[in-house]
């Protein structure tokens, strides 16, 4: 297997980074010789520059990357590196994982600093990388929790629920980021040093062991790829090839399906347990399955993958059914008022899909990727980039106690004691470029629509577009190679009156959800896709009993909510049920919506009524509902309900929500 071109760390941990050289890179580039049908686009190939995901972009660096910092420094979470280091006197505190949220933070950091060269972040990616060197042991250990807590002598002995594992995956991953983005060393030797003493310790003849909580697959390969050290591929195969042979029940009698450890990797067909543990894990065996080019694997994650989307994913793209585990349910277990569907879990299928992305080039795993990334992890940020949701229901009722920091009953919240979701968001939104385009021998493919520049191939080219929120993307070619290539662009199964205009010298093929445009073409070429955003109603799958009679509001990829705060008044959301029969019009932004930052966002009105036959039992017996045979009688109960993105709610005031509308006549 050909291996990539490795760099070699220096020892200075604080080293900053070579002049002149930073620059946005991929979070995932498989190696030369793996099985990949697409390849990221190379670093400084990729930049969102304005639109709706750039003014989302913007917020994120100001507000949740530049406030990281400080919210670290409140949770004692850098604090406990500088205790560790012994730069500074004191007692470790915090989550046996607290380390992950400072490695997700400056992954984040760094794909910001490639972004746009920020030099205060820079600063603070030096100050933080000595701190984390510093804490490191002598023998590449790092884990400042878990060591203050259990000592060398307590190493890797609670596999199943300690996180060192998950911690070193972080770490490695936020290595990776920063040694692509700025050509900062000191990180990578950190990490490299960590997966040395991981390789020394797991494996074949050593000890045996499986993570309890999936991440350092991925983070492994990922190392791999970048330093081109096959010892860290085979580690990661061995932690894959360890799962479903009872080494956590062995470890802690615990019920195997929570850890996705039930049955071998090969072997299961179906997503369970922890919603998080299960994505992340899967996102791992991809990457194995891109380098190692085992056929069989990739085919079954892919069948994976799409029996999740059919009966374990909410309308919303949201995943895990259930608080208790924070898990999947069974099949079409998708209560509404109920759902968890941890922002973390939408991050990590995004994951997924992109590496399933990259191995089969099939567009609908970029339509998933849209899905996750607008309607089930954007809610997981307000609007102003500094308030979270761990969880995201697609309902909430009047009169819920709060009765966990997570519910959203009680607000987004400016960070969690358990903070995997915050610098989880950051670092995924920092690095969504990467996600928007790919390359291959047929030339450019362009998955998602946001305004910035693109290259691959020889060809470079300028998007422009309000999409989600308008359907017209504008492409303007700035440079192309001298001979015949490709430029493809995909096209949303709801969108079936898609158009595109293109010079007469190019031609167009539509096929496999996208419109491949061909010949040679020449710069200043410019290309008009038309995707026709139209709200469109939709009801669920008939084993969804939740939600059975009800339909959702879409318009293009967006998934729509009631809010109580935007309702005439004596309109309640709760007791209300649509016409049969009618559609849905676009309205502009609620006034105190349009007035957040980016929050001029269309508004959806349809015609509902007041639920009749209400009384006082909880349990009445049923008798078909009797039609008013006075003219006019039901119309005067008729009011507009006005639906906003479901992304955008609980920036405002808290209150009831829900997405799911019952229609009327249908009992």
């Amino acid at each position: 297997m050909n291996q990539p071109d490795v760099t070699t760390p220096t020892s200075d941990p604080s080293a900053g980074p070579t002049p002149g050289r930073v620059a946005p890179a991929p979070p995932v580039r498989p190696s030369a010789g793996g099985r990949a049908a697409r390849r990221p686009l190379g670093v400084g190939a990729a930049r969102i520059t304005g639109g709706f995901w750039g003014q989302r972009l913007r917020t994120n660096a100001a507000t949740a990357i530049a406030g990281g910092y400080d919210r670290l420094e409140e949770a004692g979470s850098l604090r406990n590196l500088r205790i560790a280091g012994g730069l500074e006197d004191g007692e470790i505190t915090g989550m046996i994982f607290q380390d992950s949220d400072v490695h997700k933070w400056l992954e984040a950091v760094a794909f910001e600093i490639g972004r746009t060269g920020d030099a205060h972040l820079l600063e603070l990616q030096r100050r933080v990388t000595a701190w984390v060197a510093a804490a490191q042991r002598e023998d590449g250990y790092i884990d400042t929790v878990h060591e203050a807590r259990h000592g060398t002598e307590g190493r890797w002995t609670n596999l199943t629920f300690e996180h060192e594992l998950y911690c070193a995956g972080h770490l490695i991953q936020a290595a990776v980021a920063q040694h692509r983005c700025t050509d900062d060393r000191g990180l990578l030797e950190v990490a490299v040093r960590c997966a040395d003493l991981l390789v020394a310790t797991f494996g074949p003849g050593k000890r045996d062991g499986v993570p309890g909580h999936p991440e350092i697959e991925m983070a492994l390969v990922e190392l791999f790829r970048e330093t081109g050290e096959r010892s860290y591929l085979d580690l990661a195969r061995f932690f894959l090839d360890r799962r479903g042979h009872g080494v956590l029940q062995a470890e802690t009698g615990v019920n195997p399906s929570y850890f996705s450890d039930r049955v071998p990797v090969a072997e299961a067909r179906s997503v369970e347990g922890h919603a998080v543990r299960a994505v992340y894990l899967a996102a791992g065996v991809v990457d194995r399955a891109l380098e190692t080019g085992e056929e069989q694997l990739l085919a079954q994650q892919e069948a994976l993958f799409a029996d999740m989307m059919a009966t374990k994913a909410y309308v919303s793209g949201g995943l895990g059914a259930r608080w208790d585990g924070e898990a999947f349910g069974a099949p079409y277990e998708l209560p509404a008022d109920r759902g968890y569907a941890e922002t973390c879990a939408a991050i990590g299928a995004v994951q997924w899909a992109w590496r399933l992305l990259l191995a089969t080039g099939r567009e609908t795993y970029a339509e998933a990727i849209e899905q996750l990334l607008l309607n089930a992890m954007l809610p997981g940020v307000s609007l102003d980039g500094a308030g979270y949701f761990y969880v995201n229901p697609l309902q909430v009722r009047s009169g819920t106690v709060l009765d966990d920091p997570r519910n959203p009953v009680g607000g987004r919240q400016g960070w969690f004691d358990c903070a995997c979701c915050p610098p989880n968001l950051m670092r995924t939104l920092a690095s969504l470029a990467q996600y928007v385009a790919t390359g291959s021998a047929q030339g450019m493919h362009l998955h998602q629509y946001a305004s910035g520049s693109y290259a691959a191939g020889g060809l470079r080219i300028d998007v422009e577009t309000g999409y989600p929120l308008e359907g017209e993307v504008q492409i303007v070619v700035r440079e192309a190679p001298s001979g015949p290539t490709g430029l493809s662009l995909r096209v949303p199964r709801w969108a079936n009156a898609a158009s595109v205009e293109i010079p007469e010298h190019l031609e167009e093929t539509w096929a496999d959800g996208a419109v491949q445009i061909t010949g040679t073409f020449t710069p200043g070429d410019r290309i008009m896709l038309t995707l026709p955003i139209e709200p469109r109603l939709v009801v669920g799958h008939p084993r969804l009993d939740a939600v059975a009679g009800s339909i959702a509001l879409l318009r293009g990829p967006l998934l729509y909510t009631l809010e109580q705060v935007d309702q005439a008044q004596g309109v309640d959301i709760e007791r209300i049920e649509v016409l049969p029969g009618e559609g849905a019009d676009v309205r502009p932004a609620p006034e105190g919506l349009a007035a957040l930052p980016g929050g001029d966002l269309p508004a959806l009105a349809v015609r509902a009524r007041r639920r009749r036959d209400e009384g006082e039992e909880l349990y009445p017996v049923w008798a078909p509902r009797a039609r008013s045979a006075a003219a006019g009688d039901e119309e005067a109960e008729v009011n507009e309900v006005l639906a906003v993105p479901y992304f955008a709610w609980a920036n405002r005031q808290l209150g009831p929500m829900r997405v799911w509308m019952p229609v009327a006549d249908r009992r």
